[in-house]
């Protein structure tokens, strides 16, 4: 068997997991694994919306790839991948350029504006760790500055949250709970803040099961938590937001933090990759190769499979990340060996989302949870990914394991 490279970009859900699972198929002498991140370590981008709001430390949402590779059979590279070129064979970085035998695109998503004025510039995000710690950051300076402020501005005490899918509503949750730790510690009466849910669509939580959307609507709405659905967000400004109320009809929110939890799309890298996309994800082969092209790869949110009974994509899940890197690593495996590609069948669990620590709603296992048993069974779901990536150490190390 010929050495060959396997060049993987990202150390998101999609890369690492790839990598690991690379490692373990291949020997010392099968093949040269190449990872590049931008970071030296991973974070988990299904607690951001934790880190973002306060209730646990950012450190707690990030581990060393260092001690999740083996590094007798990988290579880490720490740069910043600038461009790709699938015709070449070639990927840019900030290290130098970079050839290859298999590439593996997992460089995550980016947020999406869909061209609203504004967005871009006066709008935090969660589109990362250090966007998440500059959320939490900034919504403490605003009650701090509240607290010295002789004239009291009520619009630092309000908080806009664009977008009630599956972020939007994790993030409420967890700010929800974090308010009252935050007027007690600077000095603020509760029912001076407002926490106002932003959402275009007609619902909360579109696709997940009426009953439990309506038991976390209830339960936010006991946080103090606002919702304002089926009217978008037109413009963002220094001052707040403009919304669509009706036909015609706007109304001005004045609130000096707004956070957009409201969309995705991949990296503007595949835009200019010469790989066909659309707003820079690729609909890959059902082996999850790039259309064109048999050596290069694309897991997670760069890529997306249709799912042909629901008749639309999959969603850009960690879950479904994670099934994607065990066909793409055994495909590399069976490549590399002159062997037949396999197709890559999503296994559809269910779905969690949090409602605060102590709370959240799932359709899983084919029953309906809610309450303390769905927050329990988010933590499990947590630790079963740090358990697939870094084995028991790195649960012990960053496992949760106080479930209710």
């Amino acid at each position: 068997m010929n050495r060959r490279t396997i060049l993987v970009l990202g150390a998101g859900y999609g890369g690492l997991t790839t990598v690991v699972n690379l490692q373990k198929q291949l020997g010392v002498n099968d093949a040269d694994i190449v990872l590049v991140n931008k970071n030296d370590y991973h974070y988990e981008t299904t607690w951001l919306h934790e880190a973002a709001a306060g209730t646990i430390d950012a450190s707690k949402v990030r581990y060393d790839i260092s001690n999740v590779v083996n590094r007798s059979k990988v290579s880490f590279v720490k740069a910043t991948v600038q461009q790709i070129n699938v015709q070449e064979k070639k990927v840019i970085t900030s290290d130098g350029d970079m050839t290859y035998d298999y590439l593996v695109i997992g460089l995550g998503f980016e947020g999406e504006t869909f061209g609203i004025p504004g967005l871009d510039k006066y709008a935090l995000s969660l589109a990362n760790l250090h966007a998440a710690r500059g959320v939490r950051e900034h919504i403490e300076y605003q009650f701090a500055s509240w607290s010295l402020d002789d004239e009291k501005d009520d619009s630092k005490l309000t908080f806009i949250v664009g977008g009630a899918g599956f972020t939007g509503i994790e993030f409420l949750g967890e700010l929800g709970n974090r308010v009252p730790t935050l007027c007690k510690e600077f000095n603020v009466p509760q029912e001076k803040v407002r926490i106002l849910c932003v959402e275009a669509a007609p619902m909360v939580l579109p696709g997940f099961d009426p009953e439990l959307v309506e038991y976390a609507v209830a339960q936010l709405n006991k946080k103090g938590i606002e919702f304002s659905i089926g009217t978008p967000i037109v413009e963002a400004t220094p001052d707040g937001v403009k919304i669509k109320v009706a036909e015609d009809e706007f109304e001005f929110v004045k609130a000096k933090t707004v956070v957009w939890a409201a969309g995705i799309r991949g990296n503007h890298l595949i835009e200019t990759s010469g790989i066909e996309n659309n707003r820079a994800r690729v609909r890959v082969e059902k082996d999850m190769r790039a259309p064109g092209f048999d050596e290069v790869f694309v897991v997670g949110d760069c890529a997306f499979l249709i799912n042909e009974e629901a008749g639309r994509p999959y969603p850009p899940t960690a879950q479904i990340a994670m099934q994607q890197t065990v066909v793409v690593a055994k495909n590399i495996v069976h490549l590399i060996n002159g062997e037949e590609t396999i197709e890559f069948i999503p296994e559809l669990k269910g779905s969690v989302c949090s409602l605060g620590h102590d709370d959240a709603i799932g359709d899983a296992l084919g029953r309906k949870f809610k309450g303390k048993s769905a927050s329990a069974l988010k933590k499990i779901i947590d630790n079963r990914a740090l358990y697939l990536i870094g084995g028991p150490s790195l649960v012990a190390k960053k496992g949760k394991f106080k479930l209710i």
